[in-house]
């Protein structure tokens, strides 16, 4: 099954990426090709095969929570270059404009 132009539009549009004609028909034959790569990947893997997220099994390398002495609120905040109501004072990097 080929996929159309307007197949890879509607794919890029949901991915909301702005596309030309030129590039909706030039990518049509691409993702084909990526679909039949994906495609016999999928017919290698049998049964027989464990699904896997990761290529190395993962466990947990972090180590138990202990209470242990360490700086005061105002002995952290003493060497701070802006400190307002208690706390660390960074500038603004994030706006509410979309």
């Amino acid at each position: 099954m080929a996929l159309t132009t307007a197949d890879v539009a509607r794919l890029a549009d949901l991915a909301r990426i702005e596309l030309s004609a030129e590039e909706l028909e030039r990518f049509a034959p691409e993702l084909d090709i990526v679909l039949a790569a994906v495609a016999s990947v999928s017919e290698v893997a049998g049964s027989d095969v464990t699904p896997m997220s990761h290529a190395l099994a993962l466990t947990n390398v972090f180590r138990d929570d202990v209470v242990r002495p360490s700086l005061t609120p105002a002995q952290a905040l003493a060497m701070a270059p802006a400190v307002e109501d208690d706390r660390f004072r960074a500038p603004r990097i994030l706006t509410e404009e979309g």
